[in-house]
């Protein structure tokens, strides 16, 4: 068993059961107590309301027809001795193959429901949600920082994990909605934090906008652009 897991709460348990993050024996314990724990119960359904919208945030690839058939055998090898003569209730949706062929190749539906579950833990999660961004090392796709705005007026920038930037460097946060000239400041950022930012003086938050963030002299860009390499970027989906 995983030690880290011994230390979840309720919620976050139910968080990773719903996720598939689980050790096989935590989640068999979840299992068992599932339909004896009320609480437990409410947790699950309400991770699977907050994390199913997400499997619809990028388009599905399709794997090959040879990978298919190791995932059915092996499916089929999993769930043959629990089959019985009563015919078995649907399974839960992220127990279906179907969401999971949605899901396969789309690395960034991926990375915002591990985002949604870290952020949640750290407990900086706003209510309600309307856009999400998970901004992404470029060279590995590995999510850094997560974007979250519950209006189109004002967003929340929250690091995911501790960020190295040289000496004499600083991060620089930027915007670029479609239609704009250039890319827009939203300022600087220390590695490691959570900050609110307004955006009343640039044109609502939309779909697919731009965000990154790029290395840049202690001060900032000289220029009213981005100059130094990008350090973590991604686009707005509508959640909400």
């Amino acid at each position: 068993m995983n030690p880290q897991q011994d230390n979840l709460s309720p919620d976050e348990l139910a968080a990773e059961y719903v996720l598939g993050t689980l050790s096989a024996t935590r989640r068999r314990m979840v299992e068992q107590r599932l339909p004896t724990d009320a609480a437990l119960q409410a947790a699950v359904q309400r991770w699977q309301e907050q994390l199913l919208p997400l499997a619809a945030l990028a388009e599905p690839v399709e794997p090959s027809a040879e990978l298919w058939q190791r995932i059915d055998r092996s499916v089929a090898h999993a769930v043959a001795p629990r089959r019985t003569a009563i015919a078995p209730a649907p399974p839960p949706w992220w127990d279906r193959l179907g969401l999971w062929r949605g899901l396969a190749g789309a690395g960034f539906a991926t990375a915002a429901i591990l985002a949604s579950v870290l952020v949640t833990r750290q407990g900086v999660l706003p209510a309600g949600p309307q856009y999400m961004v998970v901004l992404v090392a470029p060279q590995d796709k590995a999510p850094g920082w997560v974007i979250q705005a519950s209006d189109t007026r004002q967003l929340s920038l929250t690091a995911l994990g501790p960020v190295a930037v040289p000496a004499e460097k600083s991060l620089q946060f930027w915007t670029k909605g479609e239609g704009w000239s250039g890319p827009v400041s939203l300022g600087l950022v220390k590695p490691g934090q959570t900050i609110t930012i307004p955006l009343d003086k640039l044109p609502p938050l939309q779909p697919n906008q731009l965000f990154e963030l790029t290395l840049e002299p202690v001060n900032g860009s000289p220029l009213n652009k981005p100059t130094g390499p990008i350090q973590f970027i991604g686009r707005a989906v509508k959640v909400l």
